[in-house]
């Protein structure tokens, strides 16, 4: 009997979503995190002193989020869920065994996050098996981070053109590669991509299997030079200088730091967007970003890290396929339907973002309904929304976070008339 009474409030109800306090995120009011979770509970004391990381919107069992309606008696999204599954859509909870397949999350970055890939989904379930210790589940994790405010990371193989300029530009990079490596990469230029891929493979290796001792060696000698440059005041753009600096100061000794020779540097705006495949390394380095991903913990690290590095699995499952920076942007789609609605639809089929941008001089605002349950951020404005089957509706203001069910028909009427900037997270099958 209980099911039946549960559904007689409508399944579109506010979120409260725990914050995750890393230590390498923005520091108080600085961070976007802070700063929304200060708009949405005014109760919220923001302390200067703390990291405030990530917001993770979803039910992962390390950060569920809570239900703000008392009508509900379930406390959490993920305890909610299991009781209504249909609410996640048919083609959803038949897909996922009737769990939300996806995490929504913002991050505020101040240091960089080490560089990582995650495994695909064979591969995961290989590593779980053999390592659960280092690799919690059996599932893949693409993610896909959409910039909030000017949003720093480190995404895939750069051409190797760029790389062979670098081995000829910063000698201690060469040094690490060694000589043959180095040749084999130089020597593949004019070859298949295949022998490109190949000599790649070699040089990355070599770089991750170099004895600590050398690297810090290596690492001392070249923050020494481009330190003297700068102080002379040269530039020292054409070997990514200052990014290199900031790299070893936050993570002295670190082989990290050299990868960013390795690796296309990307800077996104607001509204653009990267997505991260399996076996893409990639790091985030610094600034704002909204980001989805499949419901998983797998990362196998490359630097930027004092966690476990696992060199053979890394240096095995990278996808050596180098390509310029611009080819690693994302970028979304124009609704037909909408024309205030971009659609960011990876190859994937456990998430999808929809970025919804409205005019402060519209009243009221139809959300799309979809066949799937999907979690709403608002990150600018001022909404009453409400479904035809409430009598109540829900007052979100910046950094409110709105659950729907699959299904329902949602109306944002704007209380205030300024423009609304929302992002929301859905699968769709």
């Amino acid at each position: 009997m209980e099911g039946n009474l549960t559904l007689s409030v409508p399944p579109v109800f506010p979120l409260s979503c725990v914050v995750q306090q890393y230590a390498w995120g923005k520091m108080g009011s600085n961070s976007e995190v802070a700063r929304l979770l200060a708009s949405s509970d005014p109760r919220a004391g923001i302390s200067e002193d703390k990291p405030y990381a990530e917001l993770w919107m979803g039910t992962h069992p390390r950060g569920d989020a809570k239900i703000l309606d008392n009508r509900i008696s379930q406390k959490t999204l993920g305890q909610w869920i299991a009781v209504n599954q249909d609410c996640l859509g048919s083609k959803v909870k038949d897909t996922f065994n009737g769990k939300l397949p996806f995490l929504f999350k913002v991050l505020s970055v101040e240091t960089a996050l080490s560089i990582q890939a995650h495994p695909n989904k064979e591969l995961a379930e290989k590593l779980h098996l053999q390592a659960p210790q280092h690799y919690p589940d059996a599932n893949h994790k693409p993610e896909m981070a959409i910039a909030l405010t000017s949003f720093q990371g480190l995404c895939g193989f750069r051409p190797a053109e760029e790389i062979v300029t670098f081995l000829m530009k910063v000698p201690e990079f060469h040094f690490l590669i060694g000589d043959n490596a180095a040749t084999q990469l130089k020597q593949s230029l004019s070859r298949d991509s295949q022998t490109v891929a190949s000599a790649l493979k070699n040089c990355f290796s070599h770089l991750m299997k170099s004895e600590k001792k050398v690297v810090v060696e290596q690492l001392n000698l070249l923050v020494k030079r481009i330190s003297q440059q700068v102080a002379a005041g040269n530039n020292v753009e054409d070997i990514c200088g200052e990014l290199l600096l900031q790299l070893h100061q936050q993570y002295p000794g670190d082989i990290g730091c050299f990868a960013i020779y390795f690796l296309n540097l990307l800077t996104l705006k607001p509204g653009e967007a990267m997505f991260l495949e399996a076996n893409v390394p990639h790091a985030y380095l610094k600034g704002d970003c909204v980001e989805c991903m499949a419901c998983s913990d797998n990362t196998v690290r490359a630097g930027l890290t004092s966690k476990f590095i696992d060199v053979p699995t890394l240096c095995e499952m990278l996808s050596y396929t180098p390509s310029p920076s611009k080819e690693r942007l994302f970028p979304p789609t124009q609704s037909q339907e909408d024309p205030y609605l971009s659609i960011y639809d990876p190859p994937v089929p456990d998430f999808t973002v929809m970025k919804m941008q409205v005019p402060g001089s519209t009243t009221e605002y139809k959300v799309l309904v979809l066949d799937s349950a999907s979690i709403l951020l608002m990150v600018q404005g001022t909404v009453t929304a409400s479904t035809p089957k409430a009598q109540a509706t829900v007052p979100l203001q910046r950094g409110g976070v709105l659950f729907i069910g699959a299904n329902e028909n949602v109306t944002l009427k704007l209380t205030v008339p300024e423009d609304l900037l929302i992002f929301r997270a859905c699968c769709l099958l």
